[in-house]
């Protein structure tokens, strides 16, 4: 299959072979292959794993009765404590004692942006991805043994502070440009940061969120800048012709307290910053209601139905009068969405 890479600093088209490919309803093929593989990785979503929880540990016995060592598996989801849902999934499936030792399940942090395909390309070539050049992804040290060496994998003892780098700067200035773009009317996310406005919100955004965790990790600017500043060229990256759309998909989920958003504003409060930029990204959200996109419009009929101090108390957990939920009433009502008082920082 062909691989585009497009940049922002290498534009490279690769054709990645050889390859085979194994329907996950072949269930015995699929058991096959994990029971042989060096290594193996997911990429099927945090509601998938469940799914795919009993193809593991099938495997996880078949190398016990081979003799052959553990299988490290690489969770790549963007999910924290991914392992321990995955480990929770396999103990109904396990056929003997010892056999969940026989799977090394690593949590990683995914940063390439993977923007869609257009549908003329689709039609065009079937298996064609595209992609962000990034060379590294990011995996816990301390998930157990062993550790496979793998190209570009890299491994990390920090790993909490490197997923919550990507959830509450990478992923919530994502969340906050998309949701700003789209309600100015812009189509991409690259469009969205060549409004002056949008791009100042989003630059605000990530340095209120990288003060708060230098502040929790005890990292030194020189450590968090440079890739900080790094993240808003990526942003601006118009071969990516990323939609603010797909970014902005299932703002139910972006607005749960521990993701990108209430998340950061949170770690933000509990560090002494004020999240005066993520809260209009917050506001913004509210506003975010294309046509077909079923979470977007569970969220305005909560807003409709409850009203938003409802909607932040029930689903974001942020208490009625608590100074967050208080800053998130007023810039959506600066938006027009429901009522609030000026913000008071």
């Amino acid at each position: 299959y062909r691989l585009r890479l497009v940049g922002p600093d290498r534009r490279e088209t690769l054709t990645i072979a050889p390859v085979r490919a194994v329907a996950v309803e072949a269930r015995e093929r699929v058991v096959a292959e994990l029971a042989s593989a060096a290594f193996a990785c997911t990429a099927v979503g945090v509601a998938a794993l469940d799914a795919i929880a009993p193809l593991l540990a099938a495997a996880a016995s078949r190398r016990r009765q081979a003799g052959a060592p553990p299988l490290a598996v690489f969770l790549c989801e963007n999910e924290l404590a991914c392992a321990e849902r995955v480990r929770a999934a396999l103990r109904p499936h396990l056929a003997a004692e010892g056999d969940g030792d026989l799977l090394v399940l690593i949590e990683t942090v995914v940063h390439r942006m993977v923007p869609p395909v257009s549908a003329e390309e689709r039609a065009a070539d079937p298996l064609l991805a595209v992609a962000e050049d990034w060379p590294t992804l990011v995996a816990d040290r301390q998930a157990g043994a062993p550790l496979p060496a793998v190209a570009g994998v890299e491994y990390v003892d920090d790993f909490r502070g490197h997923f919550e780098r990507k959830l509450y700067v990478h992923n919530m200035a994502h969340a906050v440009v998309a949701y700003l773009g789209y309600v100015a009317g812009y189509r991409t996310i690259d469009a969205a940061m060549g409004d002056p406005e949008i791009a100042r919100t989003a630059r605000a955004a990530m340095a209120e969120a990288s003060e708060a965790l230098r502040r929790k990790y005890g990292w030194s600017r020189a450590a968090i800048d440079p890739w900080v500043t790094d993240l808003e060229r990526r942003f601006r990256n118009a071969d990516l012709g990323d939609p603010v759309e797909r970014v902005g998909r299932d703002p139910l989920r972006k607005l749960r307290p521990e993701d990108r958003l209430i998340g950061a504003a949170n770690l933000c409060l509990a560090h002494g910053v004020v999240p005066q930029a993520i809260v209009r990204g917050i506001a913004a959200a509210f506003r975010f209601e294309p046509p077909e996109e079923r979470a977007a419009a569970e969220l305005q009929a909560a807003l409709r139905c409850d009203g938003i101090e409802r909607f932040l108390a029930d689903w974001c957990r942020l208490p009625p009068g608590s100074e967050l939920a208080r800053w998130i009433e007023a810039a959506a009502a600066e938006m027009g969405v429901g009522d609030g008082e000026a913000p008071r920082a």
